[in-house]
């Protein structure tokens, strides 16, 4: 029971993190690695999929919710989202190799649904970003334990 619940702790946690609300994934998956929960690679596939899944939400949004965005209820503020749309057209889709950092990524992924990027090409380059991150974040984590 309490593997299943940290799987599914570490689930929400990186999903609400990919999203454009504050929250923390790596803390979550570092403490559960330090603390010897196993086998590594499942927790860095689930928390992994959480937050491609979360970043998914943000390119739904951007593709389909934009009209909203003058509205106070919308997740980012114009400015924010104008700054990455500027790095989204000069870098094009590679700037998604940037989604896992912090302040920046989301908007970028919220971007990429607002300039209709192929929803595979998306997925496919978010979840290598997503994955290398959680790669580098559990050798620091094993490093440390």
């Amino acid at each position: 029971m309490m593997f299943t619940s940290a799987l599914l702790g570490l689930f929400l946690s990186a999903f609400v993190a990919a999203t454009l609300l504050p929250a923390q994934s790596e803390l979550a998956l570092a403490g559960l690695l330090i603390g010897g929960m196993e086998p590594v690679w499942l927790f860095v596939a689930v928390a992994t999929l959480g937050n491609v899944l979360g970043s998914c939400v943000n390119w739904l949004l951007g593709r389909f919710f934009n009209h909203f965005q003058d509205r106070s209820w919308f997740p980012i503020k114009r400015n924010r989202l104008q700054k990455a749309e500027l790095w989204y057209r000069k870098y094009g889709r590679w700037t998604l190799l940037l989604s896992w950092a912090p302040v920046i990524g989301d908007p970028l992924t919220l971007v990429a649904g607002l300039l209709r990027e192929p929803f595979g090409f998306f997925v496919l380059i978010v979840f290598i970003a997503k994955l290398a991150r959680y790669i580098v974040v559990a050798a620091t984590a094993l490093q440390l334990a």
